[in-house]
């Protein structure tokens, strides 16, 4: 993994070189970061207390990180040069990343505007007087659209993580059980199957197993509620059961997207219907890809199954996923991306009538020579439980 991050680093100072007058990169979004130097912290900005990495046009790169981070940072990443600091004590992380970027002489420095915390934001744009910032999100972003074998091998793991979690929610499902008791169940059944593929030494060490993150999940007329949480609702007799992954699958900093819906006990002819088309409006996306078409047929291609049907269309049909739970392109109207082998995306089916159903489902896939390859091989066609 080191060698693989080493890489990217090296792409992106030639990229800095062939294409931009900047000095240098600094990354603060955590995504970024791992991407980049293969370390996250798992207390971060959001507590007052950032991670940052410098990637200059030239030379060595560097990470600033609290000092209670620094041992576990130092194991975790390949750079070398890990600049801890402390809270309280010589202006804490302004004072490293002063040192680091605002050395004399006015510099050009990329960022990530919009992945920007406004802590960290608020400094780069008043306490580095001699520094000029420039939006460099596609630079970077542009480099995490095509997938390497390494990572698509990661995303496969991690889409049979997500089996795992739907396997163990769909065992729990009966009349009468609270909607938590599922939720439960999907993150025993996720975590499990996550724990199969580390070991305790080296990067894996630093992974845990455990499936975290509140997970979508509804029951009954609540399925129209799209992205309502677990409570403490019982299952009944012909309810229908959402229960969407998106947020928790989680391996190796990879994130996918994942839904599946069962029926308890029975389903009605409308509601069968409704998930019927949803099934054609996603299998039509799906049967488009393949490198050389453009992103926002695919998401026509769905639109058509919806609208013949009686249907409105959808917003969005899919989105890339990887390192970030959205990346770029996604499957939509307006975006002119021509697929390419190595791409992934999370593709779905949806309708919702309010007050009464939603039939959803969604899969993440692999764009490859000849079309596309599941990262998420698991049954979709109407089960009753």
């Amino acid at each position: 993994m080191h060698d693989l991050m080493r890489k990217r680093a090296q792409e992106l100072q030639t990229r800095l070189v062939e294409r931009t007058d900047l000095d240098g990169v600094l990354l603060t979004d955590e995504d970024s970061i791992a991407y980049i130097a293969g370390y996250w912290g798992y207390l971060g900005v959001e507590f007052g207390r950032p991670t940052m990495v410098w990637v200059p046009r030239q030379g060595e790169c560097a990470v600033i990180t609290p000092l209670m981070e620094s041992e576990m940072g130092s194991e975790m990443t390949w750079i070398e040069d890990v600049r801890p600091w402390e809270d309280g004590k010589n202006g804490e992380w302004r004072t490293v990343l002063q040192q680091l970027v605002g050395t004399s002489g006015r510099r050009k420095v990329g960022i990530e505007t919009l992945k920007v915390q406004p802590l960290v934001g608020h400094f780069l744009n008043n306490g580095l007087t001699n520094v000029q910032l420039e939006d460099c999100t596609a630079l970077l972003g542009e480099m995490r659209v095509i997938k390497s074998p390494e990572e698509i091998e990661i995303m496969r793991q991690a889409g049979q993580v997500a089996i795992g979690m739907v396997e163990g929610g769909k065992a729990v499902l009966a009349e009468g059980v609270p909607e938590y008791e599922v939720a439960l169940g999907v993150i025993a059944g996720g975590t499990r199957k996550a724990a199969g593929f580390l070991t305790d030494k080296g990067f894996d060490q630093f992974v845990s197993p455990t499936v975290h993150n509140l997970q979508i999940f509804q029951s009954g007329c609540d399925t129209s509620k799209v992205h309502r949480r677990s409570n403490v609702r019982k299952l009944q007799k012909g309810d229908p059961v959402y229960m969407c992954f998106c947020g928790m699958v989680n391996f190796k900093q990879y994130k996918l997207g994942f839904d599946r819906e069962f029926f308890i006990g029975s389903v009605t002819d409308e509601q069968a219907r409704i998930y019927e088309v949803s099934i054609a409006a996603q299998k039509a996306a799906l049967d488009t890809i393949r490198p050389g078409v453009i992103a926002e047929e695919v998401h026509f291609a769905a639109d058509e199954v919806y609208k013949s049907s009686g249907f409105e269309p959808g917003y969005r049909t899919g989105r890339s996923i990887g390192v970030s739970f959205l990346e770029m392109p996604e499957f939509k109207g307006g975006d002119k991306t021509v697929l390419q082998a190595g791409m992934t995306f999370a593709v779905d089916g949806g309708i919702t009538i309010p007050n009464e159903f939603g039939a959803r489902v969604g899969d993440s896939i692999v764009v490859t020579e000849s079309g596309f390859e599941y990262l998420t091989p698991y049954p979709k066609e109407l089960t009753v439980v």
